[in-house]
């Protein structure tokens, strides 16, 4: 087993996201991680009844944004090698791969999903690929 300590470069499961951060505190059961890098964009929908759209709430999930805090149980942290990517740019091709990813099976959740990511691409994204 791999130890992690504070200013190791990690990847983090995080709400349904994976991101690429920098350890910043040890804090017991729980790291404080600042987000460098989006590897994976959280998936939209409710996360209880995954597939579904009717009576459920569907939740609309942004990307934590560059170098916003979170603090991820340790066992949901692993080491990272590598160069980190551009946040932007790792931004921009998380979403392309969950696009892509929902395209691939025509179904309602899909559908909808695919709906809020663009949504998410228009009011929050589209200035981020460009700066």
């Amino acid at each position: 087993m791999t130890t992690i300590t504070v200013g190791d470069t990690v990847r983090a499961n995080y709400n349904s996201g994976k991101y690429i951060g920098e350890v910043m505190e040890d804090r017991g059961k729980r790291f404080l991680i600042k987000v460098l890098a989006v590897e994976k964009h959280p998936m939209q929908g409710d996360l209880h009844n995954p597939g579904q759209v009717d009576g459920v709430f569907f939740h609309e999930r942004k990307a934590l944004a560059h170098y916003e805090k979170m603090n991820v149980v340790k066992s949901a942290v692993h080491p990272f090698e590598g160069e980190v990517p551009d946040y932007n740019q790792s931004l921009h091709e998380a979403i392309d791969n969950q696009k892509q990813k929902l395209a691939l099976k025509d179904s309602e959740f899909n559908q909808k999903a695919l709906e809020w990511i663009k949504g998410l691409e228009e009011k929050y994204y589209t200035k981020s690929y460009y700066k």
